[in-house]
């Protein structure tokens, strides 16, 4: 019987090894896996390679994980806002690496390592510092620059429902990465406020099928609170 659900949220991180790399789904605050992050605080997995939209907020969440020290290098579009004062502090001492990436690319190139893509043409970042190194062409008179994919051996999502069988639905926009970055990983682990039972789900709602989920643990809004 197929059966990703974990009775907890230390068991499905258990096995983050040092040196992973690690796609956190979120868009700021909204779907970050924040109780999935704070059981990988505590599991110790040191020297991560994180990749997420942003850079962490406040102290809590992401963040947290940098402020842990467990972070050697961090892929994002956003690293600077008001309140990334933990990043802010950790690049300028030199003590965390950055890869800058234009948020459409970084979708992208997660995107391309799901579908099995080995690189794509994009005109965004060509002519740029993000363009150094990188193979360069034209076509029908347009510049572009080849931007590779971006493989995980983990991701750590947010979905609103999951079944036994790893099928999810979101809340909202609280999708944001989640459904591209599980496709990108070798073992996509999902909080989910509810587990509900097979046949819940519609099918048509599904967005994210049971085929790219591994591990599926029911974190209740109100054990969040």
């Amino acid at each position: 019987m197929i059966n990703k659900i974990y009775d907890s949220l230390a068991s499905a991180v258990a096995d983050v090894h040092d040196g992973a790399t690690i796609m956190i789904g979120g868009f700021g605050n909204a779907g970050m896996p924040s109780a999935l992050i704070d059981a990988l605080i505590e599991q110790g997995a040191r020297e991560l390679t994180i990749v997420n939209n942003n850079a962490g907020n406040g102290e809590t969440g992401l963040a947290a994980l940098l402020k842990a020290g467990r972070v050697r290098k961090i892929i994002c579009s956003f690293p600077r806002q008001t309140d990334s004062q933990v990043f802010d502090g950790l690049y300028r001492s030199g003590k965390i690496e950055l890869e800058l990436v234009p948020q459409g690319n970084l979708a992208e190139r997660i995107r391309a390592a799901g579908a099995g893509i080995g690189g794509f043409f994009t005109p965004t970042g060509f002519g740029t510092l993000l363009a150094e190194g990188k193979e360069t062409r034209v076509i029908d008179g347009k510049s572009y620059v080849l931007e590779s994919p971006i493989h995980a051996d983990f991701a750590l999502i947010k979905a609103l429902k999951g079944d036994r069988w790893g099928n999810l639905v979101y809340r909202k926009t609280a999708r944001n990465f989640g459904p591209i970055m599980a496709t990108a990983a070798k073992c996509a682990i999902v909080q989910v406020d509810e587990v509900v039972e097979l046949g819940d789900l519609d099918p048509e709602a599904v967005v994210t099928p049971g085929i790219f989920v591994q591990r599926v643990v029911a974190v209740p809004s109100a054990a969040r609170a």
